[in-house]
């Protein structure tokens, strides 16, 4: 197999059969695979960076989030009550080789998360021929919304969901006498999922344009439910935050955004497509 094969797709995919179409997938893969190993490698190399200022930010009390929180508490006359003095979080390791496994989890999922647009769009040119120039066109830009929603979703689980989280189960106790002391394994599983997790929510509005396009959702179902989205919602964040309302706040309003945002997304959708059903039926 050539180096050009290895870079580049067959410009006609029309005709391939299915082996044909199972050789290009493969290709599509170890390409992802190979950008996967190139950020992981690049983490690992950089890891005493990447541990104390990026894994264990939430854990120190001059994390960004903590700080910026407290001058939004005194700019807006509440003192310190939305300052945090002391991070209650103590970590151990107890296994032998924990810290060392702990590196390559670490390595690979932020090497996943800088790549991840490069791995969609090879997934995208995989799926692309599929699709009729017509569904091409409106797909446009979808690598950028598909990665930039990521992103935003990453950032939202790092900078507020993983710090409200930490603390509310370190200091949470059932009585003064008895202590939590986590392992590190297990806080590094738990921001790793809250900041993967909130990426894959954040992709709620593409997901939503989506299933509209196929007829599995609608507006008027988004709608008829949203009670029950916000009141989920306003349980998850008066749960992890602070007993304040402008914590709870800062954490409900853009999930009840993202969720707004479905709801236009649908409707949308659904009025092109009875748009095009009248043109069809003219």
């Amino acid at each position: 197999m050539s180096l050009t094969k290895f870079f580049k797709n067959s410009p006609d995919k029309a005709e391939m059969s299915f082996i044909d179409h199972l050789e290009e997938l493969r290709w599509h893969i170890m390409r992802s695979v190979i950008a996967l190993l190139v950020g992981g490698v690049t983490v690992f190399v950089n890891m005493d960076f990447f541990f104390r200022n990026v894994v264990m930010g939430p854990a120190h009390k001059d994390f960004i989030t903590y700080r910026l929180l407290c001058k939004i508490s005194h700019a807006i006359g509440l003192g310190k009550s939305m300052c945090l003095d002391e991070v209650s979080l103590k970590l151990i390791s107890t296994e032998m080789s924990s810290q060392f496994m702990m590196s390559f989890t670490i390595a690979m999922v932020g090497g996943f998360i800088v790549v991840f647009p490069y791995i969609f769009w090879e997934f995208w040119r995989f799926t692309k021929p599929a699709l009729t120039e017509k569904e091409q066109q409106k797909t446009r830009g979808v690598i950028f919304w598909v990665s930039l929603l990521f992103f935003l979703g990453v950032g939202f689980g790092y900078y507020l969901i993983a710090p409200y989280t930490v603390n509310f189960f370190a200091s949470y106790t059932l009585d003064p006498l008895i202590a939590n002391t986590f392992t590190v394994s297990d806080y590094i599983d738990n921001i790793v999922s809250l900041v993967l997790g909130s990426g894959i929510v954040f992709q709620l509005p593409l997901v939503v344009y989506f299933f509209s396009k196929v007829g599995l959702l609608t507006p008027s179902f988004l709608r008829s439910n949203r009670k029950y989205a916000f009141v989920i919602i306003l349980v998850i964040a008066a749960v992890i935050t602070p007993p304040d309302v402008v914590s709870q706040m800062i954490v409900t309003l853009p999930l009840l955004l993202l969720y707004e945002i479905s709801i236009w997304i649908s409707a949308r959708v659904v009025r092109d497509l009875k748009k095009e059903e009248e043109k069809e039926w003219s």
